[in-house]
């Protein structure tokens, strides 16, 4: 694989934060999403690269998206040929209410590795390399509860349960307290919040429930990079959704899906740049001058390195990304 290809994601994901950043605090998730996915076309469309948007939240008819099966890069014969799960703006809300966990995501993988799925929701449990060969989704969520305490060497009590704040994870919630765990809610960010039980610093030890698919295979790229655990089951709300995925491959509809399922091999790339401040990753900085400043993570999964890279953006030198020039979208 191209050894510039890691950098070049970062670049994607740098210029997707730095226009959602326009919107941050204005109240308008829409304008800050629209922002983020133009930045990313731009960028996309220059890369030597032959890449198919294979899970994301859009469909062709819901351009201006980044849809699954659109096609990115310059698509030149010799174009190392990729799979991509993206998410300009991971928690539109939390960018237009100026909140912390605001990122903008990508995974990227050899062409037919990353799972090709329609935009609908996942059953999802992640948790650190502590638990890899102890976690699983089909445990009641007290036993691995016992168990990740165990491994850890932690009481019940000073366990941490990360879940997305939904009524549909309310009895969920009440068994993890009932048991005697703590849970710390979290309104948006499924990627920021599953990825952060594999750093320490975060004090989360595990990841619960259920969210979105693109998400998740966003999620289990990340997380193979970092030697964690990520299992998930695909969660069809209508017969619309089961024969969606029919129609891309999947007939098991109830398989638990493994790390190896979502994400195959070892070449798998995730790029994140916070837009916000968040558990891992610092938000995008104003600075005098038009000059901004962004902090990102690059994983690769074949050599588990992991990269933060803190850059200073001389926007008047980039009038592409730019809010001062005139010819951006409003």
């Amino acid at each position: 694989m191209d050894i510039n290809l890691p950098l070049n994601l970062v670049r994607v994901t740098e210029a997707a934060a730095i226009r959602s950043f326009r919107y941050m605090g204005l109240g308008d998730k829409n304008a800050a999403d629209q922002a983020a996915v133009d930045a990313m076309h731009l960028i996309f469309n220059g890369l030597d690269m032959d890449g198919t948007v294979v899970i994301g939240e859009g469909e062709i008819d819901e351009a201006p998206m980044l849809y699954i099966g659109e096609k990115l890069g310059t698509g030149r014969e010799g174009s190392v040929k990729l799979d991509i799960a993206v998410d300009p703006v991971e928690g539109t809300n939390l960018v237009a209410k100026g909140q912390n966990n605001a990122i903008s995501v990508i995974a990227a993988a050899p062409k037919g590795c990353l799972l090709n799925a329609p935009d609908m929701y996942m059953e999802k449990i992640a948790c650190g390399p502590e638990g890899v060969g102890s976690i699983h989704l089909d445990l009641p969520i007290e036993e691995n509860i016992r168990r990740i305490a165990k491994i850890k060497n932690k009481e019940i009590s000073e366990t941490i349960v990360m879940v997305q704040d939904r009524a549909r994870h309310k009895d969920l919630v009440e068994k993890i307290r009932n048991y005697g765990s703590r849970v710390k809610l979290f309104n948006d960010g499924d990627v920021n919040s599953s990825i952060s039980t594999c750093f320490k610093r975060s004090g989360v030890d595990l990841f619960v429930g259920i969210g979105g698919a693109p998400e998740g295979v966003i999620s289990a790229a990340a997380i193979k990079s970092l030697g964690g655990l990520f299992q998930g089951r695909l969660k069809p709300r209508n017969d619309e959704e089961i024969s969606r995925c029919k129609t891309m491959g999947i007939n098991d509809i109830n398989k638990l899906l493994s790390l190896d399922d979502l994400v195959k091999g070892n070449e798998a790339l995730f790029a994140a740049t916070g837009i916000t401040d968040g558990e891992f990753l610092n938000g995008v900085v104003q600075y005098p001058n038009n000059t901004v400043k962004t902090h990102s993570i690059m994983l690769r999964a074949e050599t588990g390195t992991i990269r933060f890279v803190e850059a200073l953006h001389k926007l008047d030198n980039k009038p592409q990304l730019s809010p001062r020039n005139s010819n951006w979208r409003k």
